[in-house]
């Protein structure tokens, strides 16, 4: 018999968004006739902005011409989108990021998940708890994770983040190699300002550890105190790698495209003492198992930093995140204890009377005939909690929240 990795076997057998998917399945095979409003898979509606658009047709037809033609591109991407995201997004904050420290990617999911195949099995895990769970699962199929005992994985330490601390997570005790940061936070939908993200850069300065910061959300910050990229903290580009995507900033989710930054300063030391730049493990990494973003999807993510291109992603963030505000104060209003929605296109909900998440998410569907996302599924400390997004049409959120403000809460 073929024999496999035994770590598939002891994550979930059920993905978090497909358990979700079945219920609502069933839901609506029972009530074919319920109008069911989506807010839990955190997917886009909006169309992709029309410079992004042009700028793919015109790369298709770059395809049909020997003149213009691209084959195999450059595994860490191409050099006109890499140029662009240096200058945009890090120099614009005074950040010195150069293009050999960004590869391009198919998404920061990806990434986060891939990362992992550079750095030692034997690395100990810290995770924020609730996290996104391809954190964990990754970790769990490379065998870093040990046993699941009472939700909990043995090798991982779950940070709490939780009303009772202001979701503001402890710093590790037990001296993790590899820290996971996600800023804006999924699922909770807040954030850290710079001094708070500034103690975690010091602690893993001082304990020889790497953050994986995902920072997907980046383009919904609102308030001046919360930074857009942890290398605007002195010292993080010691010890800190980026994930960044277009998924959520402008659409792109069915495109496939997002890049991570990993800094020359970085070092890791092999097994023999050898010191090793993580940036060239890295690049011999996806040179190995990845044949680079599609020449046509990097044109388009180039087009959205255009003038045209920037207005029009700013106009989607701005539909999104007056769906979040719409949601936030809605939920408030119907005497719900909610959170997030500033910074991020996330709502976080404690549910009511100390139901447990699924018990709320089917009685927002059974009831009301929404959608959310139970937080027990984000980790052990989102249990009680529940996730809804920003991302659907404006008159769905609103009549979402209309129908959420006559739910019995009791």
């Amino acid at each position: 018999m073929i024999k496999i990795n035994d770590n598939f076997t002891r994550i979930p057998i059920s993905y978090l968004f497909s358990e979700v998917a079945q219920r609502i399945n069933r839901f609506k095979a029972s009530n074919p006739t319920a109008d069911i409003i989506k807010l839990g898979i955190g997917d886009v509606t909006l169309p992709i902005c029309r410079a992004a658009v042009d700028a793919m047709h015109k790369a298709v037809d770059d395809q049909a011409s020997a003149d213009t033609f691209h084959g195999y591109g450059p595994e860490q991407g191409y050099e006109f989108l890499r140029e662009k995201i240096s200058e945009y997004d890090y120099k614009k904050y005074g950040i010195d990021i150069s293009i050999d420290e960004i590869f391009i990617s198919d998404g920061a999911k990806s990434d986060t998940g891939n990362i992992g195949d550079i750095l030692s099995r034997d690395s100990k895990i810290a995770v924020t708890d609730p996290v996104y769970p391809v954190y964990v699962d990754t970790n769990v199929i490379a065998g870093r994770a040990g046993g699941l005992i009472d939700g909990h994985w043995q090798r991982i330490e779950y940070l709490e983040c939780t009303s009772e601390n202001g979701f503001i997570p402890s710093l590790p005790s037990a001296e993790p190699d590899i820290i996971y940061l996600c800023y804006p936070n999924n699922p909770t939908g807040t954030a850290l300002t710079r001094g708070q993200l500034s103690l975690w850069v010091e602690y893993a300065k001082a304990n020889n550890a790497l953050i994986l910061f995902d920072s997907a959300y980046e383009a919904y910050i609102r308030q001046p105190e919360v930074p857009h990229s942890i290398y605007e903290i002195p010292g993080a580009k010691d010890v800190a790698i980026e994930f960044r995507s277009f998924s959520k900033t402008a659409g792109f989710t069915g495109l496939r495209c997002g890049y991570t930054v990993v800094p020359e300063n970085i070092e890791g030391v092999s097994t023999d003492g050898r010191r090793m730049k993580l940036n060239s493990l890295w690049r011999r990494r996806q040179c190995t198992k990845f044949n680079g973003a599609s020449y046509v999807i990097q044109r388009g993510a180039e087009a959205l930093y255009s003038a045209e291109g920037r207005r029009q992603v700013k106009d989607m963030i701005d539909y999104y995140m007056r769906n979040a505000t719409l949601m936030r104060d809605g939920l408030m209003q119907a005497g719900l204890e909610t959170f997030g929605g500033v910074n991020a296109p996330y709502i976080w909900i404690k549910t009511p009377g100390g139901m447990s998440s699924w018990a709320f998410f089917d009685k927002l569907l059974a009831e009301c005939h929404i959608a959310g996302t139970p937080g027990s599924g984000f980790g052990p400390a989102g249990e009680g909690y529940m996730r809804l997004t920003a991302f659907g049409h404006f008159d769905d959120t609103k009549e979402a929240v209309e129908r959420i403000k006559h739910l019995k809460l009791n």
